[in-house]
């Protein structure tokens, strides 16, 4: 499967993501994440090129959902994605694309 520009992928799937920069990121970007919470564990943010550091304005709303997350450049987060998808971790992944 493939898919063009930035994407949200859930539990309940893969949706195209407006968030085209880090810049961009708020915890109101990742509300689809946060709607669904119960199901998910952990959270792979990638940020395009290279890791960011997030605000606390991002980073309270995932630990108050108690979601762990960890963010990275877009190709590790979806290689990592993959891995612990693969050992049916239930993670999600919030994936800015790389131009």
């Amino acid at each position: 499967m493939s898919h063009r520009g930035s994407v949200l992928a859930l539990p309940s799937g893969i949706r195209a993501w407006d968030v085209t920069a880090p810049g961009e990121l708020t915890a109101e970007s990742l509300g689809l994440v946060l709607a669904e919470a119960a199901e998910i564990d952990f959270l792979l943010i990638g940020t395009g090129v290279a890791p960011v550091l997030l605000s606390d304005a991002i980073a309270w709303p995932l630990r108050d959902a108690r979601i762990g997350f960890d963010v990275m450049a877009t190709g590790a987060a979806a290689r990592t994605f993959n891995i612990m998808l693969g050992e049916r971790r239930r993670v999600a992944a919030a994936l800015i694309a790389v131009d």
